[in-house]
């Protein structure tokens, strides 16, 4: 099923997307919900980001470039780091770049959304809670990186988490590829069997750190191929179960001061 967020008469609702529209919801999308009996076509529908994450958790470094590249043993300690909810935009906005600097770096990812609390959680029973996936593009200003290896300035930008366009909950994530262009120009193309952390020993290995929301939604890591890009370009960020999440970078005016 896709689950699509979407402002509808000023109202945000959600709904199942099908062929011959948008089946709009009521009620909790983790828990308890129910059709409302309404259908608008899809092209009448303003999308929003699929969710409303209480968490954001993306993995650094996360792909290698060929099957052999993998490694024997699964690192010790990922690295991990937050991105603000602050920074979670829709399909269709605009990724603004922050003043002082000309260009961030793209960065296509599976996302997955957690669908029930879970604390301490083996991986053999991470699929359990899950809810669905989505595609997302952990856009980043490595500019604003500390010099003491702190990512969470470059990383923390209003819309740099775009998200969407839609929330799959009929997935086989182990059977997906990430993709990404620019400008029409394929830059980015790697199955998730290509990921150095697999996605169930991430979650697993969170879920043993900190308690996991409904809603919390975690970045799987990026494929290679990620570049800067600048203003105007355009990006597409695809995964072909869940669809294409696009998005252009416009210049903001809102000042920074402190980069390098």
């Amino acid at each position: 099923m896709k689950l699509v967020r979407l402002s509808n008469a000023g109202k945000v609702q959600y709904g199942e997307l099908r062929q011959e529209g948008i089946h709009l919801i009521t009620g909790d999308i983790y828990g308890d919900w129910e059709y409302t009996g309404e259908i608008i076509a899809e092209k009448e529908a303003e999308l929003l980001a699929p969710i409303e994450p209480g968490k954001v958790i993306g993995i650094g470094a996360n792909y290698v470039g060929k099957e052999s590249d993998l490694p024997e043993k699964l690192p010790e300690l990922p690295v991990f780091f937050f991105k603000p909810s602050s920074s979670v935009v829709g399909p269709g906005a605009e990724i603004e770049i922050p003043e002082l600097i000309e260009e961030v770096k793209f960065e296509s990812e599976l996302a997955v959304v957690i669908g029930k609390e879970m604390r301490n959680v083996e991986k053999e029973e991470v699929l359990d809670y899950i809810f669905g996936y989505t595609v997302g593009n952990d856009v980043t200003a490595p500019q604003f990186f500390h010099e003491d290896g702190h990512w969470t300035l470059g990383k923390s930008f209003d819309t740099f988490t775009p998200l969407g366009p839609c929330l799959e909950t009929e997935l086989d994530p182990s059977e997906i590829s990430v993709k990404a262009y620019i400008n029409g120009e394929e830059k980015q193309n790697s199955p998730t069997s290509l990921m150095i952390v697999p996605l169930k020993e991430m979650v697993s290995y969170l879920s043993k750190i900190m308690t996991l929301k409904p809603g919390d939604c975690i970045l799987t890591g990026s494929p290679l191929g990620a570049h800067f890009i600048s203003e105007g370009d355009d990006v597409e960020c695809t995964i072909e179960q869940i669809g294409t999440l696009k998005n252009q970078l416009i210049r903001t005016s809102a000042a920074v001061s402190g980069n390098k």
